[in-house]
């Protein structure tokens, strides 16, 4: 599961076996309608999971939060890997 920023500041979140991949399919145009015109876009988030069910289910919880709760997973998520 994963979260992109748009290239106007709008996050988007989708789920993919390889999310490096599905990020350079996103900025060839070819990846979600919504982000075809919103390119570049850039992996803000990913969390890993064993099952395409799991991700499916995370991916539904997170398009129901709020933006300002999107922006603190993704800030808690830059402190935790030591991104500033």
């Amino acid at each position: 599961m994963y979260i992109v920023r748009c290239a106007d500041g709008t996050l988007y979140s989708g789920y993919a076996r390889d999310v490096r991949e599905r990020e350079k399919v996103h900025n060839s145009g070819r990846g979600a309608h919504y982000t075809a015109c919103r390119r570049p876009v850039m992996v803000v988030h990913s969390e890993c999971f064993d099952s395409k069910s799991e991700a499916l289910q995370r991916e539904h919880q997170l398009k129901r939060m709020t933006r300002a709760k999107k922006e603190a997973l993704i800030a808690a998520a830059m402190v935790t890997e030591g991104v500033s």
